[in-house]
């Protein structure tokens, strides 16, 4: 019985990945041994890429937030302090949202922050 070495499951299986290396350079979007080297690599940049943007977008708003409260004089890690003390229950996205739209609410929140660390 001959070999079968044209068989569509192969044929199928390079598709795929040259499908996915669409748009790349060179021989990395027409060559299959160099398409699937760069797929591979691509799929794994982009998988830890998705857990990065949540650390990176804390990083910003934490940036934010740190930035308005100083302008109230008080550190970030003191304000955050003052909130726990509160039982403030506000989340650093909502905070740092506050501080760009509606800087007298975000106001109020420090002052409470900061008779929170009075008392």
């Amino acid at each position: 019985m001959s070999r079968a070495i044209d068989g569509t499951k192969r044929k199928n299986r390079r598709a795929k990945i040259l499908k996915l290396a669409k748009g790349f350079y060179g021989d990395r979007k027409s060559n299959y041994k160099a398409a699937k080297d760069a797929v591979v690599k691509a799929l794994d940049h982009a998988y830890s890429g998705r857990r990065n943007k949540k650390r990176d977008y804390r990083k910003l708003w934490i940036a934010r937030i740190s930035a308005a409260v100083r302008a109230e004089g008080l550190t970030y890690s003191r304000f955050i302090n003052g909130l726990t003390k509160a039982n403030v229950t506000l989340n650093r996205k909502a905070l740092s949202n506050m501080a760009i739209e509606d800087p007298v609410a975000f106001k109020a929140v420090v002052e409470v922050a900061k008779n929170a660390l009075k008392a």
